[in-house]
């Protein structure tokens, strides 16, 4: 991906460190998800699983981690098979969808929490305050902790998902940034 990115983006003028924020979100687990989806992974996996597979094995099959690992084993599959340019083309076709959301709306909500809060000598800490249903289709409530006060609460299917979330609603809360002077 990043070789894809780096010269279409003229990473000088963005940056190293946008560049890789935008390539983070472009292969995160929901953009991976996303293709997976688009690709009819899910079906191949259900037409696949062995007859009389228990209901909780067959839910994996719709959870993010399992269906980023299927594309990411694939993408390595095309790999040794096909080559790198092969490969390197059809991964910049197949996420085409993802770099575009990643360039146009970001969300990097905890990076930008901890910038903005870095401007006056805060920082932020994650806590996970609750743990929700089973394994497979867990859900999770995380709360922002600004100077020991929790400041907001998100929840998802993962940790990360929550914390991003929670770092979203603190943000919101803090209103719109100062322009600089």
């Amino acid at each position: 991906m990043t070789t894809h990115l780096y010269p279409r983006l003229e990473a000088e003028h963005f940056g190293a460190g946008r560049l890789t924020k935008i390539r983070a979100q472009a292969v995160s687990g929901p953009a991976c998800r996303a293709v997976a989806e688009q690709l009819g992974v899910p079906e191949l996996l259900r037409a696949a699983a062995p007859a009389g597979a228990p209901p909780a094995a067959t839910a994996l099959i719709e959870t993010e981690r399992v269906l980023a690992s299927v594309i990411e084993a694939v993408i390595g599959a095309c790999y040794l098979y096909a080559g790198f340019d092969r490969t390197q083309a059809a991964v910049a076709e197949a996420f085409a969808e993802q770099i575009e959301d990643a360039l146009e709306r970001p969300v990097d909500f905890k990076s930008a929490l901890q910038e903005r809060l870095a401007q006056t000598g805060d920082m932020v800490a994650y806590e996970v305050t609750e743990q929700a249903g089973p394994p497979h289709a867990r859900t999770f409530t995380v709360a922002a902790v600004v100077a020991g006060e929790a400041v907001a609460s998100g929840s998802g299917r993962s940790k990360k998902l929550a914390e991003q979330d929670a770092a979203r609603q603190a943000l919101d809360g803090l209103g719109p940034a100062e322009a600089p002077a």
